[in-house]
């Protein structure tokens, strides 16, 4: 079933899209809860009622237990779990991942899952956690290899097929990994084995693993992020170019009493105050939600309101070209997560290649926002301009004089750079600005105005720069 996947707006890396099943259509980034089938801690039109469009569960624990596996047999996986959306099924690697083993063939579990129609069944691939030496990772990546070409023959032409990417934190071993997978045709591309990254706060590692990942699978595919539950990293993860994210985060904080935000994490029991406006926040002190019987459901109904509620927030800064601006306030929330937004600029070139050229107004929030992919598309593009005889760049507005003494007269606005006067009221020129600009934009534009220089040795540059007053270190 390839080709079930369509794009429609584009952010950095991140995209709203529109994931075909064949039970319905999925729109992205999306989050599916995930569903313990031996315990339905909310019932799934609770789930649908606060926003789940597609679910995920656990096919090997479904095989293991008779009675459910008969019923799933029998009824499939959408009547055991009486959803009629969209299911993905996991196929127990997560089990391997923690006991060492599992007590199933890798085809025996992917033909289960095909048997119980599931809508996207996952091979048994092989997690290699975080810390794995590179021999056992590429040992295992080999053996997660062979079992996805062994599930690719014996696909369903009806459902669709993941095919996890592994490699441990070896970004090379990710990227050619996602190669070789991309060319065996899935129609969805897990990254797995990064749940250990996320719980340990290594989210730079985390950046790593993605953008290897995704250079390797390409654009055009949807990309699952195993195991990104917390809506503090949604906008990360999707800015990255992940699509899908489950969550068992809503369900496994709320047993251990813990309340969920996408600033990051708080004991209910040290609560003074409710920060949301659903439903169960709206009802309850911190107080009277500790004491209620049936806190555990009420805290996980909070849980996933507030993780669907940022999904729409990222969906919303995605269409409308702010993703940017979004995943800055998120990233603020903790020092590893800024950190990690800090790493992106080690990235910008592969930002740039898939960002969108054209948005409404770019905001300049930090020192980080002069590494933008906008300022190295503008750099790239103002630097075609041709430039003969006498050039005057100028921050001033010039005077009438100046029109007559000089052929060509551009205008200098940090983080850019020169530009055409012609241009400044068009995008990223327009962008809100701080008065004073701080020095990585100073240094971003007089970069892009020394290889403009360059490109130009016909040219007679003059300067009248005020803005370039106490950053005299900058030197032409």
């Amino acid at each position: 079933m390839q080709g079930c996947f369509e794009i429609l707006h584009k952010d950095l890396a991140g995209r709203i899209g529109r994931l075909h099943t064949p039970h319905g259509i999925v729109e992205t980034p999306a989050l599916m809860p995930v569903v313990n089938p031996h315990v339905l801690l909310l019932s799934p039109q609770e789930l649908a009622d606060l926003g789940a469009e597609m679910i995920i569960t656990n096919s090997y624990i479904i095989h293991q237990d008779p009675v459910l596996r008969d019923t799933a047999l029998e009824r499939g996986v959408h009547g055991l779990l009486n959803f009629d959306g969209p299911v993905m099924t996991d196929s127990g690697a997560f089990q391997l991942s923690v006991y060492g083993s599992v007590d199933i063939e890798p085809l025996e579990i992917l033909k289960f899952q095909q048997k119980i129609r599931s809508d996207v069944s996952v091979p048994l691939d092989i997690p290699t956690a975080p810390d794995a030496p590179r021999e056992q990772a590429e040992r295992e990546l080999a053996e997660t290899e062979r079992r996805l070409r062994e599930a690719v023959d014996h696909r369903s032409e009806s459902l669709l097929l993941a095919g996890p990417v592994q490699g441990g934190i070896y970004p090379d071993l990710r990227e050619s990994s996602a190669r070789r997978l991309r060319d065996l045709g899935f129609d969805l591309y897990p990254i797995g084995a990064v749940v250990p990254l996320m719980e340990s706060y290594r989210f730079r590692e985390l950046v790593d693993v993605v953008v290897a990942s995704k250079t390797g699978l390409g654009p055009g595919v949807p990309v699952h992020l195993f195991g990104a539950g917390h809506p503090m990293v949604f906008a990360l993860a999707a800015a990255l170019g992940c699509d899908l994210f489950d969550s068992a985060a809503y369900a496994l904080y709320a047993r251990d009493g813990r309340y969920l935000t996408p600033r990051g994490t708080y004991r209910l029991s040290e609560m003074k105050y409710l920060p949301c406006s659903c439903d169960v926040c709206r009802k309850h002190t911190p107080e009277s939600l500790n004491e209620d019987p049936k806190r555990v459901e009420l805290l996980a109904r909070h849980n996933l309101a507030v993780s669907f509620q940022e999904i729409r927030a990222v969906r919303q800064s995605i269409h409308e070209g702010s993703l940017w601006e979004h995943l800055e306030r998120r990233c603020r929330s903790h020092p590893r997560m800024y950190q990690a937004f800090k790493h992106l600029s080690r990235y910008v070139e592969y930002f740039e290649r898939l960002d969108r050229v054209s948005k409404s107004t770019l905001f300049y929030l930090s020192t980080e926002s002069a590494r933008r992919p906008e300022v190295l598309r503008y750099r790239k593009r103002i630097c075609r301009l041709e430039l003969r005889g006498r050039v005057l760049v100028t921050d001033r507005r010039p005077a009438e004089e100046d029109r007559s003494k000089y052929d060509h007269i551009l205008g200098f606005l940090p983080p850019f750079g020169p530009y055409p006067l012609g241009l400044e009221e068009m995008y990223p020129l327009n962008a809100e600005l701080p008065d004073e600009m701080d020095e990585n934009a100073m240094k971003e534009a007089l970069d892009t105005l020394r290889l403009l220089i360059r490109e130009n040795p016909d040219a007679e540059f003059h300067f009248e720069i005020r803005c370039l007053e106490g950053h005299r270190d900058a030197v032409l």
